[in-house]
């Protein structure tokens, strides 16, 4: 797979400066993509961060996809735009060499009668399609997949090695869900009884509804309703390894990075971003153009768009255990300085 740089500045809709050193010219062919520091002839790289324009310098690359406020200091070929993070993303695009999810439908895919499959599905090895799914057109199901009773996929949307389906579960058109992913399973529902049997199971009779465009990483579960249904609204993106709970409302573009988890019944607004190893309450509502950083705790509903924070970072364990020590005082110096207050109010 290989393209001329002008096919490329097409593509991306980039403006194409030719080097003034006459190395490449417009018709020079690119095959792949690369960091600056690691780029050879045939390839292209992107400066989207200025902290690695140290490496613009010394770069090998064929052209370098840059913002024109950085073009007086590129030393090649040039894809000049706004946006060249966006650049990099159309490019890495065309030159995406990722396989099928499936290919056709395979002779031990275990499919029942009364599933509805649209054209051009593929369905992989042992995948397991039951009773009454819909599959819409251009569906691709990888091995060993699991699409349980009355489940509803929509067109285009793939599904990687190994993913569960449950039953009565709804995806739009145009998603995408890693392997090893769990839409549907339980919710963590469970009544207190007695000594002896602590915990009495609570059947979770709601559904998951993913929108469309929606795209789940690898090993991410996603707990169906208890009553009511849990939602995934279009455009969200979820990381890997991510633990969404029953009756989860998550709205429209929310980026959500690995390992964070949302307790049950909690409504997370639209445009949100919520990074890495975030925990979020159960019952409470969060606005929408939302940041969390990583490692926050979300205990209470945030009602105002902002960036919010919590958690220590790193340092040193002598100084830490300094730092937990203080933190232990503040109630005692609380008091004595409430006290002073009252004091100085006498004089």
């Amino acid at each position: 797979m290989a393209y001329t740089l002008d096919e490329i500045a097409k593509h991306i809709q980039a403006k194409l400066v030719i080097s003034d050193e006459g190395k490449f010219s417009a018709d020079s062919v690119i095959q792949s993509l690369a960091t600056l520091a690691n780029a050879k002839i045939g390839q292209v790289a992107f400066l989207a961060n200025k902290k690695y324009i140290t490496q613009l310098n010394n770069t090998k690359a064929s052209a370098v996809i840059i913002s024109p406020d950085m073009l007086a200091q590129c030393p090649v070929n040039a894809l000049v735009m706004d946006n060249p993070y966006m650049g990099y993303a159309l490019l890495a695009n065309l030159l995406d060499t990722t396989p099928k999810v499936a290919d056709g439908i395979h002779a031990s895919a275990v499919i029942d009668e009364s599933a509805h499959l649209g054209e051009n599905v593929s369905i992989g090895a042992n995948a397991v399609i039951e009773s009454d799914v819909y599959l819409n057109d251009n569906v691709s199901i990888g091995a060993g997949c699991f699409v349980g009773k009355n489940s509803s996929i929509g067109k285009g949307t793939r599904l990687w090695a190994n993913t569960s389906i449950y039953h009565n579960v709804i995806i739009g058109e145009d998603c995408l869900i890693q392997a090893n992913t769990v839409i549907g399973s339980d919710g963590f529902g469970y009544a207190p009884v007695n000594a002896k049997y602590k915990w009495h199971k609570i059947p979770q009779l709601g559904r998951v509804i993913i929108g469309n465009k929606v795209e789940i990483g690898a090993s991410t579960t996603i707990d169906r309703g208890a009553l009511e249904d849990t939602v995934i609204k279009d455009g969200v993106i979820l990381d890997n390894q991510i633990q969404i709970a029953h009756n989860v409302v998550i709205g429209e573009n929310t980026a959500m990075a690995a390992c964070s988890v949302i307790a049950g019944s909690t409504v997370i607004g639209k445009n949100c971003t919520i990074a890495g190893l975030v925990g979020i309450n159960g019952h409470i509502n969060i606005t929408d153009n939302c940041v969390f950083t990583g490692m926050s705790m979300v205990t209470k509903a945030i009602q105002k768009p902002g960036v919010y924070s919590s958690g220590m970072p790193v340092s040193p364990n002598h100084e830490w255990h300094k730092t937990n020590a203080r933190v232990k005082r503040l109630d005692s110096l609380t008091q004595r300085v409430k006290a002073l207050e009252k004091l100085l109010e006498t004089k």
